[in-house]
């Protein structure tokens, strides 16, 4: 039994990998999910929004679109994207917070370090 849940959460961590982590991938489409988090937006108000050519934007949309993590609707001749699940969102924000906890516990580790550095040469 214990063999299936290994073999049944490898699967799900490739899938996972496969799927979301290699469209969270690039910071730009980082950034164009936390501004779909806030409004649906054009490839055009995104490419202005980020200062990034309107193709590049256009080719992380297709990446992000593939993978279920953004939705479209037209209007008129405009395509519109928006998110299509807030919890990518909250998945990313808690990263976010492990990394500030990492970056804080590593600068007490070097504060540590040179206190202690700088009181054995006081000594």
């Amino acid at each position: 039994m214990d063999y299936f849940v290994d073999k049944q959460l490898f699967q799900e961590i490739e899938m996972l990998h496969e799927r979301i982590c290699q469209a969270l991938g690039d910071p730009k489409r980082l950034m164009i999910l936390y501004l779909l988090n806030q409004h649906q937006r054009s490839v055009g108000e995104l490419a202005q929004e980020l200062d990034t050519p309107q193709p590049t934007i256009s080719h992380h949309l297709k990446i992000l679109r593939e993978r279920h993590l953004v939705r479209t609707h037209k209007d008129g001749t405009t395509v519109y994207y928006a998110l299509a699940d807030t919890r990518v969102i909250q998945a990313i924000d808690v990263l976010r917070d492990v990394l500030r906890d990492s970056l804080a516990a590593q600068a007490r580790l070097a504060e540590f370090h040179a206190l202690d550095a700088e009181q054995k040469h006081t000594e």
